[in-house]
Order: C-alpha cells, then sequence, then structure tokens
C-alpha cells in the first residue's frame, strides 16, 4: 500500500473527540476540599496564555508523560512539580531549573492563583479527590488513565466540572502511539472489507513483584493489569469500533504474592458486529502481535510497542528529529497469506494531546479526550470484575 493512501492523523489533524454529552443524571458531588484551596462558584476568566501548568505526581508519569510534552509546548509554562520525595524533587529540578517543587498538593492548592491548569499523575484511587480539589480552585484538570477507580464518583466528577464550567479531561495517550493512529486511518480506506475480529495486546514479562504502589494495590484501589493497560485497550477498541454490547473476561493473578490481576484477557462484543479480543500480561515471556485485525478482504498485522515512552526513557525529547517515527523493519503488513505488503507507519503524537487541549483552554476548541469516554471505559471494567467475583 502506498504511503499516499493513509492520511496521518497529527497535531494538525488529530484524533476527532466525540461530541461532547450532556450531564449524565447520577449522584450528587462527592468530594472534599482541600487546606488551602480557594473556592471557587464558576467559569474562570478566558485564558490567555500560555497556561501556567502544574504536574501532581513525578513517578512514571509526570516524568515521562506530563513534563516533557508540557515543556515542549509553548502555549505552556511548567510552572511546579508536586513531589514529596526528595531524589523525586532533585530530578525534577535537575530536569527543570527555575520550575516551582511543591512538597505537597495542598501547598500547591494554596498557590491556585499562580496557576490554569493541574495535571494529576498519582495512583488512581487519588485521582477524583485530587481533582475536586482541583475544581475547589478553578483550576482546569488533566487525569491520568484510569480516570477514577469507581464509576459513580467519576460521574459525579464529570456533572460537577461541567456545572461549573471548568475543563476537565484524561490522559488517554495510547489514541496517539503510531500504530493506533495508523491502523485508524488504514480501516478508513476500506482496505480490510468489513472487519469482524480486532485482536490487541500490552503483553510483557516482569514476573517479580510490581514496583512502587502497584506492589500492594488492590482492584478496589486501581490495581491490576485491568486497570492499568485495560484501560488503554479498550478505549482504542470502542475508538475504532464503537459501543460495548456484551462482554466476557478471565483475570488470573500468577505471581504466588500477587494481590490485583496481571495476567488478563477480555472479549468485547460491539454493536456495530466487531468483537475486540484484548490481552494485557505482565507475565507473558513472548509477547503476541501488537495487533491483528481480520477483515473480509485482508488481514493486518502489526508487532512491536509505540516508541514514544521508550524515547523519554532514553532522553530524547518531543520536538528532537525522529521523536514519534517508526523504523520500516516494525511496520505492519497488510494483505493474505503469501500477499502481503508493508503499510508505512504514521508518526506517533503523544504531543498533539496537549496540542488540543492548549486550543481547548485558549481559543475554544473541543477537548482531546471527553471525560465521559473514561467513564464508560470504568464501567466496562467494573463489569468486567463484578463477573469474575
Amino acid at each position: 500500500m502506498a504511503s499516499s493512501d493513509i492520511q496521518p492523523e497529527s497535531p494538525i489533524n488529530p484524533p476527532k473527540p466525540a461530541p461532547r454529552p450532556g450531564p449524565r443524571p447520577g449522584p450528587g458531588p462527592q468530594h472534599g476540599t482541600t487546606p488551602g484551596a480557594a473556592p471557587t462558584t464558576g467559569t474562570r476568566a478566558p485564558l490567555t496564555g500560555p497556561i501556567r501548568a502544574a504536574v501532581i505526581g513525578y513517578g512514571l508519569s509526570g516524568r515521562v508523560f506530563h513534563a516533557p510534552f508540557l515543556a515542549a509546548n509553548p502555549d505552556f509554562t511548567l510552572a511546579a512539580i508536586v513531589t514529596g520525595d526528595a531524589e523525586r524533587a532533585a530530578r525534577a529540578t535537575e530536569s527543570y531549573p527555575g520550575v516551582r517543587i511543591v512538597p505537597s498538593s495542598e501547598a500547591l492548592f494554596g498557590q491556585a492563583h499562580d496557576l490554569d491548569l493541574v495535571v494529576i499523575g498519582t495512583p488512581p484511587e487519588t485521582h477524583v479527590a485530587l481533582a475536586n480539589a482541583a475544581l475547589d480552585a478553578g483550576l482546569a484538570v488533566v487525569i491520568d488513565k484510569p480516570f477514577s477507580v469507581d464509576s459513580e464518583e467519576g460521574w459525579a466528577l464529570v456533572n460537577r466540572a461541567d456545572s461549573l464550567g471548568l475543563p476537565l479531561t484524561v490522559f488517554q495517550n495510547r489514541r496517539w502511539d503510531g500504530d493506533f493512529l495508523t491502523l485508524r486511518a488504514l480501516l478508513g480506506t476500506g482496505a480490510l472489507g468489513d472487519v469482524y475480529t480486532f485482536e490487541s495486546r500490552f503483553e510483557f514479562f516482569k514476573p517479580g513483584p510490581p514496583r512502587s504502589w502497584k506492589a500492594a494495590a488492590t482492584p478496589a484501589a486501581g490495581g491490576g493489569v485491568l486497570f492499568d493497560l485495560g484501560a488503554h485497550l479498550i478505549d482504542q477498541a470502542v475508538q475504532l469500533f464503537g459501543p460495548v454490547d456484551d462482554v466476557t473476561a478471565e483475570l488470573n493473578i500468577r505471581r504466588p504474592d500477587g494481590v490485583a490481576d496481571d495476567d488478563t484477557f477480555v472479549s468485547l462484543h460491539h454493536g456495530s458486529g466487531v468483537r475486540s479480543h484484548l490481552w494485557m500480561s505482565s507475565f507473558t515471556a513472548q509477547a503476541g502481535p501488537r495487533y491483528r485485525v481480520l477483515g473480509s478482504a485482508a488481514a493486518y498485522v502489526k508487532w512491536g510497542l509505540d516508541g514514544q515512552e521508550a524515547a523519554i526513557q532514553a532522553g530524547n525529547l518531543p520536538g528532537d528529529p525522529g521523536f514519534g517515527i517508526e523504523p520500516e523493519s516494525t511496520w505492519g503488513r497488510l494483505g493474505a497469506d503469501g500477499a502481503t505488503q508493508a503499510v508505512p507507519a504514521l508518526p506517533g503524537q503523544y504531543a498533539a494531546f496537549y496540542g488540543t487541549l492548549a486550543d481547548a483552554l485558549l481559543r475554544g476548541g473541543p477537548l482531546p479526550v471527553e471525560p465521559g469516554d473514561a467513564v464508560r471505559t470504568i464501567e466496562l471494567i467494573e463489569r468486567i470484575h463484578n463477573a469474575a467475583r
């Protein structure tokens, strides 16, 4: 397939967000204020930029997925990083001289008058409380996935942000993986015919105990690969093939001392008729293909992971030459056995999330991800956990 057959979805032409639904009926706000937060009763004045952003948490999420992309975008100023860990604070200061290092979220919200946006990159069970505190302070909010660990709390948060007129979105960065953008564009060409099976995997081999908070996190606290990896895989499947009518799953705990699933399979039956088979595991010694998509005219198989996370970990930065570009050796292949051809990969575009967010905050554009999408994913995860009990 010629590269001209696939049109890139980039910061200029990002994945189009779904129309934002109205507030979902449900329980009222369930939140507690944080000491030092300045209460608000309405929308802030329109922003003129640059957007003053704070990142709460400087583990993998804040260090790799948020701070570098905020710092690289001229529409943002990385104003503060919150961490109470001395080693992480030193690392943040080394990477971002001049950025305020704040020891706690309480201290940060006491400085809310100097901020416009809070990015929450902390363990999942803290997301809703921190987001409510940010809304109390009149700030726009980005929450890393999973959005919440309870769908009712998630809907209450969405409704509250709507009632206050404050922007709330979720960092579903895998919508901007190069392999996902490539597959989405390929499906748009009709080259596969009618798709009937979609296989998608995030499989790793980490048989030792999980690191940091994940070691003791039960599903009630957002632990396990279904929350961690499934929040991405389910979101991608729904973006491609629409709402889910039925779901079945197998949840396994392979580690003898494990407290949450570490090897899980999920089958989604979409209303469109497509069946999505999703594997998520930290206990797979030989991973399967990232994607295998079966259609009436052809199949598409893709091996290997998007390279943006690894590039940041290696010290590269958004905007560096070659950032997000996939080598030809790992391009996916389209066709039938004995007659396949490589499909040129579109660049990975994590930076497009913050580009779209800046357009939303400064110029009234759509949010990069509607929070209701993320809560519906949590509802599916809850259905799976309830069925497995």
